[in-house]
């Protein structure tokens, strides 16, 4: 199956709503779980979402997070500290070929009782929670965050807290900075100095009322499309100013693309500045925000922009290895694209090609990154249904600006 996008004749400046944010709503329905006494509003809508929310309530031998590779790797903490629980936890091909040998490993330094149930190093895994007394570990901090905040999101419930000393250079620090600020916004004390963090049990918190900010990553989509457009104004609702999620970086970004973007209100409004001279060559080390890589190539491919983007060595193990799709699916509109480890050069062509069929890989983003680009050229999208995994209203949201699906 696959969506047809034409070049609409007309796009209409609109008012959209964008569910909570994904990475904040998986981190809080998992400290909810944890205390209890968490009562969340504005929760995002995505499928990895309603995959964690389910898991956590649960109470099967076997829980299948089928695509959703935050919600592995943070049940696979949560149910290691969660005693008298054993489960078998497993997904779908795609994750049971996605590493988890990192996090496994520091979780059983610490004590954990995890075993692999097929292939070591990847799930499905059998774990066994119990009571974890051990509190000190080391971790290269170039592995994925998510690795590093699912330690952080069980240590305030370890009987000794956690000690986490991080070896090298941080990767996607927003995320990790994202996870320390909601911690403490539930009253669990921590200090991080000098590559050491140190998390401080807490056995109970006092009750909280929490409204999750508007998914940014989802935002950039969005950003892309007023970069591409003639002439659209998006207004872009439940933002916050002081931002918890490092793609909130978007705002600085596509300034480089002629898009101004101003917060007011909780409204964001985006418009393209007028008489803007575009770059011939952009170059963003993106190593704080990964996911907006996809975006911000095929942004640079639909405005005519040569683009080298660094600090991508995560996108190997997303949904799909993602410089490598990336790769296929724009050369396929005549760009000429190198890619390495952790970066991307693209050379864009001066003229798209028309009616390319995208492939997506089973990821969401490749959907959602390419369909701005039908603002240039006709294309379609194949398996349009993956947007459900963090977008589920994308589809309709782009019939709102004046696409015809």
């Amino acid at each position: 199956m696959s969506i047809q996008l034409s070049v609409p004749n007309e796009l209409i400046s609109s008012s959209l709503s964008i569910s909570g944010s994904k990475s904040e709503s998986n981190r809080l329905l998992l400290l909810q779980k944890l205390y209890g006494n968490i009562q969340l509003n504005n929760i995002s809508d995505a499928q990895d979402v309603e995959v964690m929310q389910k898991a956590l309530a649960n109470n099967s031998s076997t829980i299948d997070v089928h695509h959703a590779g935050t919600a592995m790797r943070f049940l696979t903490a949560y149910f290691a500290v969660t005693e008298q629980k054993s489960v078998l936890l497993t997904g779908s091909e795609r994750m049971q070929n996605r590493p988890l040998k990192i996090l496994v490993e520091a979780l059983q330094k610490l004590g954990a009782n995890i075993e692999y149930v097929k292939k070591e190093g990847f799930p499905p895994l059998q774990i066994k929670g119990k009571e974890i007394t051990k509190n000190e570990i080391e971790l290269s901090a170039n592995v994925s965050s998510q690795y590093i905040s699912a330690l952080l999101l069980v240590a305030p419930k370890l009987a000794k807290g956690l000690k986490l000393k991080l070896k090298g250079e941080i990767t996607s620090l927003p995320y990790l900075k994202m996870t320390l600020d909601l911690l403490k916004e539930i009253g669990v004390k921590y200090t991080f100095e000098n590559q050491l963090i140190e998390v401080f049990p807490k056995n109970e918190i006092e009750a909280l009322n929490y409204t999750i900010e508007s998914d940014w990553s989802s935002a950039s989509y969005h950003f892309s499309m007023v970069a591409l457009a003639e002439d659209l104004e998006l207004e872009l609702k439940h933002f916050k100013n002081n931002s918890l999620q490092g793609d909130a970086k978007l705002v600085e970004i596509y300034l480089h693309f002629g898009v101004k973007a101003s917060l007011k209100n909780g409204i964001l409004k985006l418009q393209k500045q007028q008489d803007f001279q575009l770059p011939e060559t952009i170059q963003l080390n993106l190593i704080q925000q990964p996911d907006l890589a996809q975006t911000i190539a095929v942004t640079c491919l639909g405005l005519g922009i040569n683009c080298k983007l660094t600090g991508l060595h995560t996108l190997k193990i997303k949904e799909t290895d993602r410089l490598q799709a990336l790769k296929n699916e724009l050369e396929k509109f005549g760009a000429q694209v190198e890619i390495d480890e952790q970066s991307l050069f693209l050379k864009s062509p001066k003229k798209l090609h028309a009616d390319v069929l995208v492939k997506t890989y089973q990821d969401h983003r490749m959907a959602m990154a390419f369909a701005p680009l039908a603002t240039k050229t006709s294309l379609k999208i194949e398996d349009p249904e993956v947007v459900e995994k963090s977008y589920p209203n994308f589809w309709k949201d782009l019939k709102k600006i004046g696409f015809s699906l």
